[in-house]
């Protein structure tokens, strides 16, 4: 078998990397990488290495030349248009590789009444795949729950979470769930008759919830008091993303982040970590 993991020297990627590492013979294993440098460890593991840029076809034909399975993440941009038309170039290559299955990452913000500003991109995903004849899977992430780690230290200082999110509730995963879900499915070839899973925890939470677990693993008081959006967006600009996360958040107060499946379960054959269980493990091996 070629298992093809693109973007793998990413967050989720990286970890993707690990987990199918878990399953199948590294030899197995190839990389498209924007720069192979960075994915020498992995390399030294005995894994193919190839540069991909999204941008150029040839590169990302040679990439995915008669995978069996590539699992597509996509880069770090923060536009629907970019996306899509890097999507667009996957899903030719794809099908000028002859690559067997696709899977690919999905968000759960992407219903068309969502003003995330990415939810046009993760709309056109599927859509786009139902006439691409190729054969795909789908796996919608929840919100990570992973950034809550590092963001504590402040809700702590503020004593406040401030999402701007009203009554609405927010639905999480973890990366290292996340990566296993999606090499679970890349070695699992029954799982392949569903078009579409959705990646959750077993529940969701409303602010004032989300507040009591943080408050809780901390040891610190967190109450609920939340920003504007235009004021999310101003303190959160950092590299230019304060609207986009805002725009999230936007669409987090209409309840478009408040999915909840079993999915991960009927993948994985047991539940998603807790955000309590997460949160508690993460400031333990911090510690």
């Amino acid at each position: 078998m070629k298992y093809v993991i693109t973007g793998a020297t990413g967050h989720l990627g990286s970890q993707i990397v690990d987990q199918l590492a878990q399953r199948v013979s590294a030899t197995e294993i190839t990389l498209g990488v924007h720069t192979p440098a960075k994915a020498q460890a992995f390399a030294q593991r005995g894994m193919a290495v190839l540069p991909l840029d999204y941008r150029e076809a040839d590169s990302l034909v040679a990439s995915l030349r008669d995978a069996d399975v590539v699992i597509y993440v996509p880069s770090k941009s923060h536009d629907s248009f970019s996306r899509v038309t890097e999507f667009e170039n996957v899903i030719a290559a794809a099908q000028t590789a002859q690559v067997h299955h696709l899977i690919v990452m999905g968000f759960i913000a992407d219903q068309a009444n969502n003003p995330f500003d990415l939810s046009a991109f993760y709309g056109y995903v599927p859509r786009r795949l139902a006439a691409s004849g190729l054969s795909y899977t789908i796996l919608r992430n929840a919100l990570y729950a992973d950034p809550l780690v590092p963001y504590l230290p402040e809700l702590v200082d503020r004593h406040n979470v401030i999402y701007p999110v009203g009554d609405a509730s927010l639905s999480f995963i973890s990366l290292a769930d996340s990566a296993a879900a999606f090499a679970q499915v890349a070695v699992t070839p029954r799982l392949w008759t569903r078009p579409v899973y959705t990646l959750t925890q077993e529940r969701s939470y409303t602010m004032p919830a989300l507040a009591q677990v943080l408050s809780q693993v901390s040891g610190e008081a967190i109450g609920y008091a939340p920003v504007t959006l235009a004021q999310f967006a101003t303190m959160y600009d950092q590299g230019h993303e304060g609207h986009m996360l805002a725009s999230m958040y936007a669409g987090g107060a209409k309840g478009l982040l408040a999915t909840v499946t079993d999915d991960y379960r009927q993948i994985m054959g047991h539940p998603a970590q807790s955000l309590p269980d997460f949160l508690t493990a993460a400031l333990a091996a911090k510690s």
